[in-house]
């Protein structure tokens, strides 16, 4: 191992994270399970508040989802080897109990606040909120599709590698969904199914998204542009109910109706990282269906997608001499793209590309490349992720501040 491993800064990225996703760990700090005091309203000098932070997962041996518990009794449980730490795809602190447990499980709902760009997520119970969550849609996919199809057609024209033209068979897959329309609703089933593994969902409310089409001349464009989003939503709430869960549908006047009774406000900032931006509707969508009456914890966790880029045979712009060299792929030097892991100087990050011997490392916050020519051989690896999370926490009078 390098000595660069001694850099202060690369021990309090590692002091963060799990080694391995599912792999023991001896030691939790403080800062996982409890984030610093920043809660809503004035604290009176040289005295501290409680904060109300999220419940943190718990799984048995077996990995059944169990209740959730508070950061306090699950510190307890991993100093006494009773539990070990776990890290899920979407960022999110569990333990795994080290005994298998008969579920004793009360009603949890999940509120899903839909969105173009962003989308909020949220669980409560009767009384507490286990964790709320914001997340990005991905937006690229209908640009990438374009350009796919542009380079293949002029593929047919060089004397290269293609596939055959297929536009006699286009009606053969009739019943299955545009790539972006896919795309979008294909991640919430991911986080859902994320969020279903860590906690003992049982009821699902989603906001529903109302494209109302009607027959007759002149409105044919009208009608096509929402059957995508109506075929989406289909296939989202067939593959919620496949999945054993109650489905619960609100429209959005209810929504707003709902929040003037919580007497809750939703920010007009539909990026701000904040509890009132997508998560309040979340909230109020679960709280109709689980009896909560006000949020316990406004803390959030925001996700955002890993873009991996795909092989392509060659890339769009040649090179010096007119070569075309391959691009992309799910590999680099032997490492999985998208995975978690401790550079010495760099601190934490996760594997993007290489080249001429060395590897791309991208900030695990934004997305931005941090280096290119990264030696394999100093990099601790911690665990595959699929998206990037922060956590953030309520403070009145600005933006939510990163945990």
């Amino acid at each position: 191992m390098s000595s660069a491993w001694k850099a202060t800064r690369a021990d309090r990225d590692a002091s963060l994270v799990s080694p391995t996703s599912g792999h023991a760990e001896p030691g939790v700090p403080e800062t996982v399970l409890s984030p610093p005091c920043k809660v809503e309203g004035k604290c009176h000098p040289g005295k501290t508040r409680r904060s109300h932070n999220m419940r943190v997962p718990v799984m048995d041996t077996n990995r059944v989802p169990l209740m959730p518990t508070t950061p306090r009794r699950a510190r307890n449980l991993l100093g006494s080897g009773k539990a070990s730490a776990y890290w899920n795809k979407l960022g999110m602190f569990c333990i795994i109990l080290q005994r298998e447990v008969t579920p004793d499980n009360q009603k949890l709902v999940l509120g899903i606040d839909p969105g173009s760009s962003f989308e909020g997520w949220s669980v409560v119970g009767t009384r507490d909120t286990v964790l709320n969550g914001m997340s990005e849609a991905p937006t690229h996919v209908k640009k990438a599709i374009e350009q796919r199809r542009v380079m293949r057609r002029a593929r047919r024209h060089r004397n290269c590698r293609r596939r055959p033209s297929r536009f006699q068979n286009r009606l053969r897959n009739k019943n299955a969904l545009p790539p972006s329309t896919n795309s979008r609703w294909n991640a919430k089933m991911r986080i859902l199914n994320h969020l279903c593994n860590a906690i003992p969902i049982t009821d699902v409310v989603v906001e529903d998204v109302a494209a109302r089409t009607w027959k007759g001349k002149g409105v044919w464009k009208h009608n096509r542009n929402f059957s995508a989003i109506e075929q989406g939503k289909a296939w989202f709430y067939r593959n919620i109910e496949e999945k054993g869960l109650v489905l619960h549908t609100r429209e959005g006047h209810e929504t707003k109706e709902l929040r003037e009774q919580f007497k809750l406000k939703k920010t007009r900032q539909k990026s701000k990282q904040t509890f009132g931006s997508h998560a309040v509707d979340a909230w109020v969508l679960a709280a109709s269906v689980s009896g909560a009456t006000r949020p316990t914890t406004k803390n959030l966790f925001y996700w955002a997608p890993v873009r991996l880029h795909r092989r392509q045979l060659h890339r769009l712009e040649p090179q010096t001499g007119g070569k075309r060299s391959g691009y992309g792929g799910t590999r680099s030097m032997g490492l999985t793209r998208g995975t978690l892991a401790v550079h010495g100087k760099l601190g934490l990050a996760y594997i993007g590309g290489s080249s001429k011997g060395g590897v791309s490392l991208h900030n695990y916050r934004d997305g931005k490349r941090m280096t290119q020519t990264a030696n394999p051989g100093d990099l601790m690896v911690l665990t595959r992720i699929a998206w990037r999370t922060q956590g953030f926490q309520e403070v009145t009078g600005r933006a939510s501040s990163p945990a």
